[in-house]
């Protein structure tokens, strides 16, 4: 214990240098005097503070063993009321195993808050659930592309329309908070949750985490429509060095703060309510038990004043799998005195048990517990939670509709990226003779991923009724004969000579590779490689000379390399909810011109994981050339059916103040008869510096659709605080010096004094 109390003083003294004066100006973490709150902590037990501290799952208060429940669903009333009127219980989680119907979510929110209001210490529980991409726990409810699909669409718009229509299905079927988004960055592809994230870029991430909080929050959180968000996982929990999930990750703080920390702050400022903590360690300290980051980090340096609750199990594993605390007991101090406020234990009240005795002992204080008891209380209350703990369920006639579904449907259409299209085989004639083929052909499961209906993702039990496949979009949108055939599983082969000779009879192939929906540790991969299985089926139809289109649905870039000249058009997918199928059809032939661009460097190997924002000595060849860096396509890439060009760019002046904004201008036409929408993508080149620059930087974007022929003046005004990297003293810092601009070819240099 003396060696970690150590490493936590160099953490903090890192994360910290220089900052005494920035936090006295800027600690907001004390929510201020609020009577309604402070009157029922002053009537609260340490028992029942407790209670408001611990959240548990909906397992653990229903009938039957957790993990095993009665089937049908029903809630325990004798466990119900041991968690009410027992352990005062403050917040309850999930759902028991699989998606549920709005009549039964109204049923389990209903029973447990009449409870929680009348009886216990009269406060209503906080129920949260993962709603990931769209409300996956609710039948009917409308599912969105993964979140890496719609940082794709690089249309934050749509973000936030997605939010807003997912706050209000979660508040349709009776819960008020949603474990969403993530907003760690993704720059580890065998990370398993790497789908969850918006991808590899700082910037681009930072305005899909303001949409999508916006979308949420709104401007009332209270409002029947909005639920709290929750920012995941506090800190650097999406680069374990493994690549395996809840494994050790190694990230030296200015990298921590430059990279991993920008999000998350971004989301306090839209005043985020809740959060979740990194379940592993940085750099030997698991992040539960470091006050450096949840404490002087987190409440005194962002001012977050809301709710910081742990991830499954993570106080536990404090002593069970991290080995910093001896038992149960010594990992909840180390917790609650790092900064938690509530335990997701989630099966047991072993965290309570362990908490009060630590009170009474006089080992925690009592007013530590009014702190998060204080913030629990104020989060629910800015939910409407102390009036209105139950929904007027009646309200939502929204619940499914078509107008969501167009959300929807519009978010995985802008997301799909399309790679390659060799002498323009797409569009496709409507009338062409298409065989459908592959893993990801005819699976909902595939094409949604994991958090959709179940954790996993792979009940096919639970798929939303009349929703379309890829093979049933297709065949659903075209005149022609589409036929399908399996040709292979995810990892083994299947029915291929059939697949051959049914390939033989038609004009073109499309071919859905794809993953096995999977998330945190059951999604661990040993490598990146495509299965071969799944290689087979494309070398062997590629024997047949037909033209091929590839349709990737993947949780994270899988390694085509060996088969990418097989292929004569490739879309990316992503995870693209249940109007992927529509979507996917609808570009194929036409209806649609596809506007995606990937928000991440796809890699050409298996083992070179290097992004778009790389250093220059990270492009030093064997050859001592510059052209190690080269991945199977760019950060930003993705084509269109539209040809655009890009010309006169200008700036409003090429020496510049610090403390100034540049504009930057450029034309953007589209040389073709084929309207389109093209991301403007801004990149600017630090030229010298201090900490040693990248190549280049994301600074601004925008999409913009032009009509056949038509072209448009972009603008840009870019603050030059934008232009600020984290220095040797881990301070934000822009240095005097030469600086380049790029848009698509375009360059332009300006100084900055």
């Amino acid at each position: 214990m003396k060696g970690m109390k150590l490493g936590l003083i160099l953490v903090s003294i890192i994360f910290l240098t220089n900052s005494c004066s920035e936090k006295k100006k800027n600690n907001k973490s004390e929510i201020g005097f609020d009577k309604e709150i402070e009157n029922f902590i002053s009537k609260m037990s340490i028992a029942e503070k407790v209670g408001q501290m611990t959240q548990i799952n909906i397992d653990v208060i229903s009938k039957g063993e957790i993990f095993n429940l009665v089937k049908p669903h029903q809630l325990d009333s004798l466990k119900l009321d041991s968690a009410i009127n027992h352990y005062f219980v403050g917040s309850i989680l999930n759902v028991g195993g699989h998606t549920y119907t709005r009549d039964r979510w109204e049923k389990i929110i209903t029973q447990i808050q009449t409870k929680a209001i009348t009886e216990g210490n009269k406060i209503p529980v906080i129920y949260g659930i993962d709603a990931i991409h769209g409300v996956n726990y609710t039948v009917d409810a409308t599912l969105f592309p993964q979140q890496i699909g719609q940082a794709a669409t690089w249309n934050p718009e749509l973000v936030k329309q997605g939010a807003s229509v997912t706050a209000y299905e979660c508040r349709a079927s009776g819960i008020p908070w949603n474990f969403s988004p993530v907003l760690d960055i993704g720059r580890q592809p065998l990370w398993s949750r790497f789908f969850e994230t918006y991808g590899e870029d700082v910037y681009l991430a930072k305005k899909m985490t303001e949409a999508c909080i916006t979308g949420y929050q709104g401007d009332d959180p209270s409002n029947p429509e909005k639920v709290a968000s929750c920012m995941k996982h506090f800190l650097g929990y999406s680069t374990p060095l493994s690549g395996k999930d809840r494994t050790p990750a190694w990230i030296p703080a200015r990298q921590l703060k430059e990279y991993y920390l920008p999000t998350f702050e971004t989301a306090i400022k839209e005043n985020a309510l809740t959060v979740m903590i990194n379940s592993g360690e940085i750099n030997g300290i698991p992040v539960h038990a470091n006050p450096a980051i949840l404490t002087n980090l987190l409440r005194d340096e962002l001012g977050f004043k809301g709710i910081a609750v742990t991830d499954w199990e993570d106080i536990i594993k404090l002593y069970r799998d991290h080995k910093v605390a001896k038992d149960m007991r010594e990992a909840v101090k180390l917790a609650i005195d790092a900064g938690i406020d509530m335990s997701m234990t989630p099966n047991d009240y072993s965290f309570n048990r362990a908490l009060i005795s630590l009170v009474d002992s006089g080992e925690i204080k009592e007013s530590r517990l009014d702190e998060s008891c204080r913030r629990i209380l104020w989060v629910k209350k800015k939910l409407g939670l102390l009036k209105n703990p139950i929904p007027s369920f009646d309200y939502y006639t929204k619940f499914a509709s078509n107008e969501h579904k167009k959300i929807a449907l519009n978010t995985a259409l802008e997301s799909i990226t399309l790679l390659k299209n060799e002498k323009s085989l797409l569009p496709l004639k409507e009338n062409t003779n298409i065989l459908v083929c592959g893993p990801a052909a005819n699976s909902l499961n595939i094409q949604n991923g994991a958090w959709t209906h179940t954790w996993q993702g792979v009940d096919t039990a639970y798929n939303t009724k009349k929703t379309k496949t890829f093979y049933e979009a297709i065949k659903e949108n075209s005149t022609g004969n589409v036929i399908y055939s399996l040709g292979s599983e995810l990892d083994k082969k299947a029915n291929l000579n059939e697949t051959i000779a049914k390939a033989k009879k038609s004009e073109v192939i499309v071919i859905c590779l794809g993953e096995i929906p999977c998330t945190e540790i059951p999604g661990n991969i040993k490598d990146l490689n495509l299965p071969d299985a799944q290689v087979e089926l494309v070398k062997e139809l590629s024997k047949l000379n037909k033209p091929i289109v590839f349709a990737l649905s993947f949780n994270r870039p899988r390694i085509i390399n060996s088969i990418v000249n097989d292929a004569n058009a490739i879309l990316h997918t992503y995870l693209s909810g249940d109007f992927g199928g529509e979507a996917l059809a609808q570009i194929l032939f036409g209806k649609s011109n596809p506007s995606g661009k990937l928000p991440f460097t796809y890699p050409r190997y298996t083992g070179s994981f290097v992004p778009y924002d790389h250093k220059y000595t990270e492009i030093l060849d064997i050859s001592f050339g510059h052209k190690a860096f080269n991945p199977q396509w760019e950060f930003g890439f993705g084509m269109s059916y539209s040809i655009f060009s890009y010309s006169n760019l200008s700036i409003n002046k090429t020496e510049i103040l610090k403390t100034d904004s540049i504009t930057i201008s450029i034309d953007v036409t589209n040389n073709s008869e084929i309207a389109g929408k093209e991301v403007v993508q801004v990149y600017i080149s630090d030229s010298t510096a201090s900490i040693t620059p990248s190549v280049k930087r994301l600074r601004a974007f925008r999409k913009v659709n032009l009509n056949a022929n038509e072209t448009k003046r972009v603008q840009f005004k870019l603050p030059i605080s934008d232009l600020a990297f984290v220095d040797v003293n881990n301070k934000w810092k822009v240095e005097e010096g030469y600086f380049k601009i790029e848009i698509a070819n375009n360059r332009l240099g300006f100084v900055v004094k």
